[in-house]
Formats: structure tokens, C-alpha cells, sequence
């Protein structure tokens, strides 16, 4: 079976949000076969299922200043930031056992990180605030899905050589004294993200035991003009 996996580049998230819709009303329809769509966002807040207010400690005016949006999704997990500089990959896959799904995924960040000899760890085993992986005490990559009639929305990122100031205005993850981390910051080079995002999408399809095919945007495009627009 394909994997099917579009690069989009730099996209707003609401834009990126009503493009996972479409794809996963076609994956649901099975009209496409499962989907990773890699990309980076302009600086947003997104809120799950599970944030409380106080994670935004600040009025969303003091965010818009910075020219940060702050977005409510459906996603699981808690607060988070995404921006330029962060990879973001959003599997939109069948799956059957989504806490097995979710341990894959920090698998193979894990392993992504690795080959850019950082040592990190998966922390889900510990509980669901600790979805994700770790380097030491410090956050790098975070995953939070949905999941409607079987297949996945949302996903995950890893911190490659963006700003981490916009963590630190926030509870990230809920969590009072989480520290957030890079590939930057821990090996001191840049321009790491397109090699991250490619060693992230081939070990996607390894796990779904997939052939990747690379598709471009516009080809996804016309497939997915070829699906109803009803969403799950």
C-alpha cells in the first residue's frame, strides 16, 4: 500500500486545517490511500480537547501583538505553539490501536532525532501529559490526534531551529515547568528541517509497513476534487 506524502511548505493553520478535513473525508472514503501531509505554520496557538484557560496566561491581545493566533482545535493534548522553523507532519491514516499509533510516531521522531546524534525518548508510558519526545527533562517533539471513524487528523512536531520564545509565554503542554528544546539548540546547527521532515516521512511509512510516493500539492488536489466535502 502507498503512503502518500505532500510537502506544502509554509501554510497558515487554518488553511492547513481545512486541507486535513478534505483529506481525511477522501481517506474515509477511500478514495486516497493514507496521507502525511509535512509543512511549517505561521506562529499559531492551538488549544486541545484537554487545555484549560490558565494555559494562556496572557489576553490573546498580548499574543496578536506578537503577531501570534491563537486557534481551539479538536485535537487531544493541551496548549501548544507551532511556527516557523518547527516541523509539522499530520498523518491522516487508518489506524486500529491509536495508543500503539501514538507510540509509533515517537518512534520514529526518536529515530529521526538520532540520525542527528541527539538522544531523545518517547515519555507516553508515563501518561498522557508526557505525550511525546524528550531530550533529558526538555521537550522537542509533541504529538496530539484525532481520530473519527477510524482515521487520524492532526499529528505531530519537532522543534528544528525555530524561535522557542513564544513557548515560554504560555503552560505548554499543560505542563508549569516544561522546557522546550531544538535540534538547533542541542547541536548548534541550522537549516536541519527538510532532512528531519524526510528521515520523519520515510519512518512513517516503515511503521504502516507503506511504500512512500511523493505527491505534489496539486496533484492531492485533484484528487481530493473528486470526494465530497462532508467531514468526520
Amino acid at each position: 500500500m502507498d503512503l502518500w506524502t505532500v510537502h506544502l511548505g509554509r501554510v497558515p493553520y487554518s488553511e492547513a486545517l481545512a486541507l486535513q478535513q478534505r483529506v481525511r473525508a477522501a481517506r474515509q472514503a477511500d478514495t486516497i490511500p493514507d496521507t502525511l501531509l509535512t509543512l511549517e505554520h505561521d506562529p499559531v496557538y492551538t488549544r486541545g480537547r484537554r487545555s484549560d484557560p490558565a494555559e494562556l496566561p496572557f489576553p490573546e491581545a498580548y499574543y496578536a501583538e506578537r503577531g501570534i493566533e491563537v486557534v481551539d482545535v479538536d485535537r487531544g493534548g493541551k496548549v501548544t505553539y507551532h511556527g516557523p522553523g518547527q516541523l509539522v507532519a499530520y498523518p491522516i491514516v487508518r489506524v486500529g490501536d491509536v495508543m500503539g499509533f501514538v507510540e509509533q510516531l515517537e518512534t520514529l521522531m526518536v529515530d529521526a532525532l538520532a540520525e542527528e546524534g541527539i538522544a531523545a525518548r518517547g515519555r507516553a508510558h508515563e501518561g498522557r501529559d508526557f505525550t511525546g519526545v524528550w531530550v533529558g527533562d526538555r521537550k522537542i517533539g509533541s504529538i496530539g490526534l484525532h481520530i473519527s471513524h477510524g482515521v487520524t487528523m492532526h499529528g505531530l512536531s519537532i522543534n528544528v531551529d525555530g524561535d522557542l520564545d513564544p513557548f515560554t509565554w504560555i503552560v505548554a503542554c499543560g505542563l508549569g515547568d516544561v522546557a522546550m528544546t531544538s535540534v538547533l539548540e542541542q547541536t548548534g546547527r541550522a537549516g536541519r528541517l527538510d532532512c528531519v521532515r524526510k528521515r520523519v516521512a520515510h519512518g512513517l511509512a516503515g511503521a504502516l509497513d507503506h511504500r512512500q510516493r511523493l505527491v505534489t500539492p496539486r496533484a492531492l488536489e485533484r484528487a481530493l476534487s473528486a470526494t465530497p466535502s462532508t467531514v468526520g
